[in-house]
């Protein structure tokens, strides 16, 4: 099997050094080759040690949804990006965001900008599913309603104080079909706000949905 061939059996999943450096053990120079590959277009670098194939492959590339729980570990698909996926929010997202247990960050790559929130563990951990993107590809997502938490939490002098107020940000500020609201594991959600910052916010919104 040529390099190349090799790289394209590899090129539905991000690629770490390790992995391109496990393709090349037959150099003695292993990294001077990676730069080759770059320089030719058979590998593109996302980050400092993580590569997809390049443009001189003829290959599909990661899901973007992939690449970001890839870019930043720990880490899930979440806010306006899982809303919009769900179908919750009309908007197409052209930025991937994702909540994170480390610091956050921003990366702008060549396959996009990917920005990463910091949550604090146990409230990250709750409403994760894996979901299949394509073939062999898998992310991690948030579901509707952590997703519709992660916001709330996530976007900076954002209080509910009312009903009124909360219906208003869902319908008009979000344009959140009530239907979709309706559907709302509100059981699920009632056990994440102890856990959670703007505890208060969070009660508001549920307290809101239920009144739908």
């Amino acid at each position: 099997m040529d390099l190349y061939q090799a790289i394209r059996s590899y090129a539905s999943q991000p690629l770490t050094h390790q992995v391109i450096v496990s393709l090349l053990k037959d150099y003695k120079r292993p990294n001077d080759k990676v730069h080759a590959l770059l320089s030719e277009g058979a590998l593109e670098s996302v980050k400092k040690g993580l590569y997809v194939a390049g443009p001189a492959i003829k290959t599909a590339k990661p899901e973007p949804f992939l690449l970001a729980n890839h870019i930043l570990g720990p880490s899930y698909v979440s806010i306006d990006t899982a809303l919009s996926y769900h179908g919750w929010i009309p908007e197409r997202v052209y930025e991937v965001a994702s909540m994170t247990t480390k610091a956050s960050r921003k990366f702008t790559t060549p396959l996009g900008v990917f920005t990463y929130t910091h949550l604090s563990l146990p409230y990250y951990a709750f409403g994760i599913k894996q979901i299949q993107l394509i073939d062999d590809q898998y992310a991690m997502i948030a579901t509707p309603e952590k997703a519709l938490f992660d916001k709330i939490i996530t976007t900076s002098g954002l209080i509910l104080r009312s009903q009124k107020q909360a219906l208003t940000w869902l319908l008009e500020d979000l344009r959140i079909n009530e239907d979709r609201l309706r559907e709302c594991d509100l059981q699920n959600m009632a056990q994440w706000v102890q856990d959670a910052s703007k505890s208060a916010s969070l009660t508001m919104i549920i307290k809101t949905i239920k009144a739908l």
